[in-house]
Protein backbone atom coordinates (compact mmCIF):
# COMPACT_ATOMS: atom_id res chain seq x y z
CA UNK A 1 0.00 0.00 0.00
CA UNK A 2 1.25 3.49 -0.80
CA UNK A 3 2.72 5.22 2.23
CA UNK A 4 2.28 8.92 3.06
CA UNK A 5 5.12 11.06 1.75
CA UNK A 6 7.62 12.59 4.13
CA UNK A 7 8.07 16.36 3.99
CA UNK A 8 11.06 18.66 4.18
CA UNK A 9 10.33 20.67 7.33
CA UNK A 10 12.74 23.46 6.37
CA UNK A 11 10.88 24.18 3.14
CA UNK A 12 7.42 23.00 4.18
CA UNK A 13 7.43 20.97 0.97
CA UNK A 14 8.27 17.50 -0.23
CA UNK A 15 11.97 16.78 -0.78
CA UNK A 16 13.20 17.33 -4.31
CA UNK A 17 13.12 14.42 -6.75
CA UNK A 18 15.14 14.25 -9.97
CA UNK A 19 14.76 12.68 -13.39
CA UNK A 20 16.61 9.36 -13.46
CA UNK A 21 16.27 8.62 -17.18
CA UNK A 22 14.23 9.58 -20.23
CA UNK A 23 13.50 7.32 -23.19
CA UNK A 24 11.30 7.55 -26.27
CA UNK A 25 8.52 4.96 -26.57
CA UNK A 26 6.13 4.65 -29.55
CA UNK A 27 2.58 4.06 -28.28
CA UNK A 28 -0.39 2.39 -29.95
CA UNK A 29 -3.80 2.92 -28.34
CA UNK A 30 -6.66 0.41 -28.51
CA UNK A 31 -8.46 2.59 -31.06
CA UNK A 32 -5.47 2.33 -33.38
CA UNK A 33 -3.96 5.75 -32.68
CA UNK A 34 -0.16 5.84 -32.84
CA UNK A 35 1.79 8.49 -30.96
CA UNK A 36 5.30 9.02 -29.58
CA UNK A 37 5.86 9.29 -25.85
CA UNK A 38 8.89 10.21 -23.78
CA UNK A 39 8.93 8.12 -20.60
CA UNK A 40 10.63 9.51 -17.50
CA UNK A 41 11.79 7.61 -14.41
CA UNK A 42 12.78 9.36 -11.19
CA UNK A 43 15.10 9.31 -8.20
CA UNK A 44 14.03 10.42 -4.75
CA UNK A 45 10.27 9.86 -4.81
CA UNK A 46 9.15 10.00 -1.20
CA UNK A 47 6.84 6.98 -1.31
CA UNK A 48 9.52 4.71 -2.83
CA UNK A 49 7.34 3.57 -5.74
CA UNK A 50 8.37 3.26 -9.41
CA UNK A 51 5.98 5.86 -10.81
CA UNK A 52 6.31 6.94 -14.44
CA UNK A 53 5.72 10.15 -16.34
CA UNK A 54 5.07 10.07 -20.08
CA UNK A 55 5.51 13.27 -22.05
CA UNK A 56 3.17 13.53 -25.04
CA UNK A 57 2.94 16.01 -27.87
CA UNK A 58 5.18 19.09 -27.54
CA UNK A 59 5.50 18.60 -23.79
CA UNK A 60 8.90 20.28 -23.48
CA UNK A 61 7.67 23.43 -25.20
CA UNK A 62 4.37 23.86 -23.38
CA UNK A 63 4.11 26.46 -20.60
CA UNK A 64 0.92 25.05 -19.01
CA UNK A 65 0.73 21.37 -20.00
CA UNK A 66 -2.34 19.17 -19.78
CA UNK A 67 -1.65 16.58 -17.07
CA UNK A 68 -3.46 13.38 -16.13
CA UNK A 69 -2.71 11.60 -12.84
CA UNK A 70 -3.69 8.01 -13.57
CA UNK A 71 -3.59 5.34 -10.88
CA UNK A 72 -2.48 1.92 -12.08
CA UNK A 73 -5.32 -0.55 -12.67
CA UNK A 74 -4.10 -3.87 -14.04
CA UNK A 75 -7.61 -5.24 -14.50
CA UNK A 76 -8.82 -2.18 -16.39
CA UNK A 77 -5.67 -0.89 -18.10
CA UNK A 78 -4.34 -4.28 -19.25
CA UNK A 79 -7.22 -6.78 -19.18
CA UNK A 80 -9.96 -4.37 -20.26
CA UNK A 81 -12.22 -5.00 -17.25
CA UNK A 82 -15.62 -3.33 -17.57
CA UNK A 83 -16.06 -3.15 -13.78
CA UNK A 84 -14.33 0.25 -13.82
CA UNK A 85 -13.64 3.00 -16.34
CA UNK A 86 -9.84 2.99 -15.95
CA UNK A 87 -8.86 1.49 -19.31
CA UNK A 88 -10.97 3.87 -21.44
CA UNK A 89 -9.91 6.82 -19.26
CA UNK A 90 -6.24 5.95 -19.83
CA UNK A 91 -6.66 5.71 -23.59
CA UNK A 92 -8.70 8.93 -23.66
CA UNK A 93 -6.05 10.72 -21.60
CA UNK A 94 -3.22 9.69 -23.95
CA UNK A 95 -5.32 10.84 -26.90
CA UNK A 96 -6.21 14.22 -25.39
CA UNK A 97 -2.71 14.94 -24.09
CA UNK A 98 -1.10 13.92 -27.38
CA UNK A 99 -3.22 16.49 -29.19
CA UNK A 100 -2.71 19.35 -26.71
CA UNK A 101 0.73 18.45 -25.22
CA UNK A 102 1.51 17.54 -21.63
CA UNK A 103 2.16 14.60 -19.32
CA UNK A 104 0.56 11.36 -18.27
CA UNK A 105 1.61 10.66 -14.67
CA UNK A 106 1.19 6.90 -14.20
CA UNK A 107 1.07 6.11 -10.49
CA UNK A 108 1.59 2.65 -9.00
CA UNK A 109 -1.50 2.88 -6.80
CA UNK A 110 -3.50 -0.24 -7.62
CA UNK A 111 -6.94 -0.30 -6.02
CA UNK A 112 -6.70 3.30 -4.77
CA UNK A 113 -3.54 2.33 -2.94
CA UNK A 114 -4.60 -1.02 -1.39
CA UNK A 115 -2.91 -3.34 -3.92
CA UNK A 116 -4.12 -5.84 -6.48
CA UNK A 117 -5.04 -8.78 -4.22
CA UNK A 118 -6.89 -6.54 -1.78
CA UNK A 119 -8.73 -4.97 -4.70
CA UNK A 120 -9.93 -8.38 -5.83
CA UNK A 121 -11.08 -9.09 -2.27
CA UNK A 122 -12.97 -5.80 -2.37
CA UNK A 123 -14.59 -6.87 -5.65
CA UNK A 124 -16.02 -9.90 -3.85
CA UNK A 125 -17.58 -7.59 -1.25
CA UNK A 126 -18.96 -5.36 -4.01
CA UNK A 127 -20.64 -8.44 -5.48
CA UNK A 128 -22.42 -8.75 -2.12
CA UNK A 129 -23.78 -5.22 -2.41
CA UNK A 130 -21.13 -2.91 -0.92
CA UNK A 131 -19.91 0.11 -2.87
CA UNK A 132 -16.26 0.39 -3.85
CA UNK A 133 -15.31 2.62 -0.91
CA UNK A 134 -17.22 0.67 1.76
CA UNK A 135 -15.68 -2.57 0.50
CA UNK A 136 -12.17 -1.20 1.09
CA UNK A 137 -13.10 -0.13 4.59
CA UNK A 138 -14.65 -3.51 5.36
CA UNK A 139 -11.20 -4.98 4.71
CA UNK A 140 -9.73 -2.60 7.28
CA UNK A 141 -8.16 -0.46 4.56
CA UNK A 142 -8.58 3.19 3.54
CA UNK A 143 -11.55 4.01 1.31
CA UNK A 144 -9.00 5.89 -0.82
CA UNK A 145 -5.38 5.57 0.29
CA UNK A 146 -3.79 7.55 -2.51
CA UNK A 147 -1.25 10.28 -1.79
CA UNK A 148 -0.41 12.47 -4.78
CA UNK A 149 2.72 13.97 -3.23
CA UNK A 150 4.95 11.86 -5.48
CA UNK A 151 3.08 13.18 -8.51
CA UNK A 152 3.86 16.71 -7.38
CA UNK A 153 7.53 15.74 -6.95
CA UNK A 154 7.58 14.38 -10.49
CA UNK A 155 6.09 17.55 -11.93
CA UNK A 156 8.61 19.72 -10.04
CA UNK A 157 11.44 17.49 -11.33
CA UNK A 158 10.13 18.08 -14.86
CA UNK A 159 10.17 21.84 -14.14
CA UNK A 160 6.37 22.01 -14.33
CA UNK A 161 4.74 24.41 -11.88
CA UNK A 162 1.39 25.20 -13.53
CA UNK A 163 -0.89 22.70 -15.24
CA UNK A 164 -4.27 22.03 -16.70
CA UNK A 165 -5.48 18.97 -14.80
CA UNK A 166 -7.37 16.28 -16.70
CA UNK A 167 -9.56 14.84 -13.95
CA UNK A 168 -13.04 14.55 -12.46
CA UNK A 169 -11.60 14.06 -8.95
CA UNK A 170 -11.42 17.20 -6.75
CA UNK A 171 -8.96 15.54 -4.34
CA UNK A 172 -6.23 15.47 -6.99
CA UNK A 173 -6.37 19.23 -7.47
CA UNK A 174 -6.42 19.86 -3.70
CA UNK A 175 -3.41 17.63 -3.02
CA UNK A 176 -1.34 19.04 -5.88
CA UNK A 177 -2.07 22.59 -4.71
CA UNK A 178 -0.79 21.72 -1.22
CA UNK A 179 2.51 20.68 -2.81
CA UNK A 180 3.05 23.81 -4.87
CA UNK A 181 1.48 22.84 -8.21
CA UNK A 182 -0.86 25.51 -9.56
CA UNK A 183 -3.90 24.00 -11.27
CA UNK A 184 -4.96 26.70 -13.70
CA UNK A 185 -7.89 24.70 -15.05
CA UNK A 186 -9.54 21.33 -14.37
CA UNK A 187 -10.53 19.58 -17.60
CA UNK A 188 -13.13 16.77 -17.30
CA UNK A 189 -12.23 13.32 -18.52
CA UNK A 190 -14.52 11.29 -20.74
CA UNK A 191 -17.40 9.43 -19.12
CA UNK A 192 -17.36 5.73 -19.95
CA UNK A 193 -20.43 3.92 -18.64
CA UNK A 194 -21.12 0.20 -19.00
CA UNK A 195 -23.71 -2.10 -17.47
CA UNK A 196 -20.94 -3.39 -15.19
CA UNK A 197 -19.56 -0.10 -13.84
CA UNK A 198 -22.63 2.09 -13.24
CA UNK A 199 -22.68 1.45 -9.46
CA UNK A 200 -18.92 2.05 -9.32
CA UNK A 201 -19.25 5.43 -11.06
CA UNK A 202 -22.25 6.42 -8.94
CA UNK A 203 -20.21 5.74 -5.79
CA UNK A 204 -17.49 8.04 -7.08
CA UNK A 205 -20.08 10.80 -7.34
CA UNK A 206 -21.86 10.11 -4.05
CA UNK A 207 -18.87 9.37 -1.80
CA UNK A 208 -15.90 11.25 -3.29
CA UNK A 209 -17.59 14.12 -5.12
CA UNK A 210 -16.32 13.23 -8.58
CA UNK A 211 -17.79 15.46 -11.25
CA UNK A 212 -19.25 12.84 -13.58
CA UNK A 213 -22.34 13.26 -15.75
CA UNK A 214 -23.71 9.72 -15.91
CA UNK A 215 -25.66 8.57 -18.93
CA UNK A 216 -27.32 5.36 -19.98
CA UNK A 217 -24.78 2.51 -20.13
CA UNK A 218 -23.72 0.87 -23.35
CA UNK A 219 -23.50 -2.87 -23.87
CA UNK A 220 -21.32 -4.85 -21.46
CA UNK A 221 -17.70 -3.97 -22.08
CA UNK A 222 -18.37 -0.84 -24.10
CA UNK A 223 -18.05 2.81 -23.26
CA UNK A 224 -19.06 6.22 -24.43
CA UNK A 225 -16.77 9.27 -24.06
CA UNK A 226 -18.16 12.59 -22.87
Amino acid sequence: MTQPCATDERQGQLPAASVRAAVRIPLQLPDGLWTDGEAFSFNGLADGQEHLAVGLGNHRGTDVPLVRLHSECLTGDVLGSARCDCGPQLADAVDQISRTSGYLIYLRQEGRGIGLYNKLDAYALQDQGQDTYAANESLGLPADGRDYGAAAQMLHALDVREIRLLSNNPDKQAQLARHGIVVRDQVPTGVFVTTSNTRYLQAKIDVAGHQIALRAPTEHGGGVPA
